[in-house]
């Protein structure tokens, strides 16, 4: 079965509120290597103006995570788990994640290109607080290698 053409445009449902936990920012920037005082030490994210320890960029993933989860599950994608790899990530910040956000994610299928045989399927996560504000845009980007 082909990657369905008819994808583009498709909106998911908004993913369930995601509580950004201290630990899991600590956690996340250790993962990554990031190494600034502020995504781990509370009196040093203070200190730069925030409230709480702040995310390292690519922490938007967890959250973008769950609607690529809704993406892959969908019955009519034409998508299959064991044919697909991520081949590209972008973020777009209003500002950046910090540790007690509620964030809340709508991801909408932007594009789909089709590259000797394989589709490289492009979406957008639009990731907003619990007032309804823009924190960040994650873009992504799956690449569905041709079947058998």
């Amino acid at each position: 079965m082909a990657v369905n053409s008819e994808l583009v445009g498709r909106e998911f449902p908004p993913t369930p509120p995601y509580l950004v936990g201290r630990e899991k920012v600590r956690e996340f920037a250790r993962a990554v290597f990031a190494e600034a005082p502020q995504h781990t030490d509370v009196e040093a994210a203070r200190a730069a103006g925030f409230t709480d320890v702040v995310a390292p960029p690519t922490f938007a993933m967890v959250v973008q995570d769950l609607t690529v989860q809704q993406l892959l599950n969908e019955p009519d994608s034409g998508i299959v788990l064991s044919r697909t790899i991520h081949a590209e990530q972008r973020f777009a910040y209003t500002r950046p994640i910090v540790a007690g956000d509620e964030l809340t994610a709508q991801l909408r299928v932007t594009g789909i290109r089709m590259m000797a045989g394989n589709a490289l399927i492009t979406s957008e996560a639009e990731i907003t607080d619990a007032a309804g504000d823009h924190v960040v845009t994650a873009t992504g980007v799956l690449l569905v290698g041709e079947g058998e």
